[in-house]
């Protein structure tokens, strides 16, 4: 039994780093609030997610571990601004 991270989860787990980056104002305020450094590299594919960070990152998004792992975070369409989700325009 393999108990490290995929590449999917890694994946999806930058996927909400990125989306928290601009929810925070940037890298250097993520950062700071998940109080890891590396973070930007990580986000980039140079550095593997931790299962500390995975632990952070959920905390913070007040989402589950599972949740965050599988990808359900953010939700798809979701505003990086503001997490509301996008609503879809009516055909006129």
């Amino acid at each position: 039994m393999n108990l490290d991270l995929t590449e999917q989860e890694q994946e999806n787990v930058r996927t909400a780093l990125k989306f928290l980056r601009v929810r925070c104002g940037g890298w250097a305020a993520l950062c700071k609030v998940l109080g890891i450094k590396s973070i930007p590299k990580v986000a980039q594919g140079r550095d593997a997610v931790t299962a500390r960070l995975v632990f952070r990152v959920a905390r913070f998004a007040h989402v589950g571990v599972d949740e965050l792992l599988a990808g359900q975070y953010p939700s798809e369409g979701a505003c990086p601004h503001c997490g509301a989700p996008r609503r879809e325009q009516a055909d006129d």
